[in-house]
């Protein structure tokens, strides 16, 4: 028997892929071009200059790769690092987890900082660990700056006065994939090396174009660890390539043309709409969905609200309850996503993810539809409460500041 159609449009709110505006949907609607053409500068140059706004950069070096933000850990990774050195790195959820995974297998010795689920780095036990480290062994401290998986932000401002406190020389690397585009970013004032981005989150594209922002000393590390015999191997993803034509507009292979002109279109929607009313905006819808939770009497995967995330919120479900099947009913049911939870807290929470292209009422339909799920599926939360404390608080709290 053929599926039958399901009539208006799937609801995406998980916390990435988001939603892409329209205009950028049809920015990327374009012919097969020579990008060896003289003309093809003229797209590629601004590029890299513009995205270094979103990172709160003016001294770093934009490196777009046709990849995930996996990759992009990869090339910070390779490009700086020798096989054998250390890093320190704190692991609070399925991102940092698997970028842990990827130092250890890539031949790097991690000391890991286990923090509990639901909060984030500790830049105190960041400290300690450098101020121990007396003949500087450690190499790089790696954080993640929004960890989806809980939905946690980590403070990396906090991080940076932490090594800088502890007179270490070690490079800083942010996994800002989710937050970038979406969450404040200070590279420069942060002094962050390596800094991570993926097109299919605050960016708004869909996933497959990379982005790193390097800064001038990680640039210098790269250089002097070119010469050596124990660098880490590194093909496709090697900066001194892309240095050599990214200059000049060109690439060192065939880029994913479609979403280099999405990235303008993209960018332009961000500084059209200014970067402070994009924070304000996810802080606001953010703040909207916290209230459902706390409507539903319910919790959010957070412990504190220092470590609130807002792009996303991991919802607790009541014991005995799995919340895969609520994932499964919102989809199968209403045509909503929402995002499943990941490793230690798989069938413990649902994430409805607020990041990308979103407004007031898109919330409040991502809201209605899983408390109608949640109901389906038993739990005994008050029909029209989430809707009614979130809706009550974008009254009061309108998405662009005054």
């Amino acid at each position: 028997m053929a599926a039958t159609r399901r009539p208006g449009r799937n609801h995406l709110f998980v916390p990435g892929p988001t939603n892409i505006p329209d205009r950028v949907q049809r920015a990327m609607l374009v012919p097969s071009e020579d990008h060896r053409s003289v003309d093809f500068p003229a797209l590629t140059k601004p590029l890299f200059q513009d995205t270094k706004k979103i990172y709160g950069s003016t001294d770093g070096t934009i490196f777009l790769f046709p990849a995930s933000g996996t990759g992009i850990w990869e090339s910070a990774l390779t490009n700086t690092l020798s096989r054998g050195d250390k890093v320190l790195a704190s692991r609070f959820g399925q991102f940092s987890h698997l970028w842990i995974d990827m130092a250890q297998r890539l031949g790097l010795e991690v000391i890991i900082q286990d923090e509990e689920w639901g909060t984030g780095a500790d830049p105190q036990k960041i400290e300690e660990a450098l101020r121990a480290d007396k003949n500087h062994e450690i190499k790089a401290v790696m954080v993640v700056h929004n960890e989806t998986a809980t939905g946690v932000t980590s403070d990396v401002g906090a991080v940076r006065k932490a090594i800088d406190a502890a007179g270490h020389p070690a490079l800083l690397f942010v996994d800002g994939v989710s937050s970038i585009g979406s969450l404040p970013f200070k590279m420069d004032a942060w002094k962050v090396d390596c800094a991570i981005a993926g097109s299919q989150k605050g960016l708004m594209l869909p996933a497959g174009l990379g982005v790193i922002c390097v800064s001038p000393k990680a640039i210098k590390v790269a250089e002097g660890a070119a010469g050596r015999n124990d660098r880490l191997a590194r093909v496709y993803f090697d900066w001194e390539d892309h240095k050599k034509q990214n200059g000049a507009g060109y690439f060192p292979y065939t880029p994913a043309l479609p979403l280099l002109y999405g990235l303008r279109e993209a960018l332009a929607c961000l500084f059209e709409e200014g970067l402070e009313n994009v924070f304000h905006r996810h802080h606001v819808l953010g703040e909207a969905t916290r209230q459902a939770v706390a409507a539903w009497g319910l919790k959010t995967c957070a412990k504190e609200p220092k470590w609130n995330s807002d792009t996303v919120t991991a919802i607790v479900v009541p014991e005995g309850v799995d919340a895969a099947a609520i994932i499964k009913h919102a989809f199968v049911r209403y045509n909503l996503a929402l995002g499943a939870g990941l490793n230690k807290v798989a069938g413990k929470v649902f994430r409805i993810g607020h990041v990308g292209d979103l407004n007031e009422l898109s919330l409040l339909g991502a809201i209605a539809g899983a408390e109608m799920a949640m109901l389906d599926n038993g739990i005994k939360v008050t029909p029209g409460s989430g809707v009614a404390a979130a809706s009550s608080y974008l009254r009061e709290n309108p998405l662009a500041k005054a």
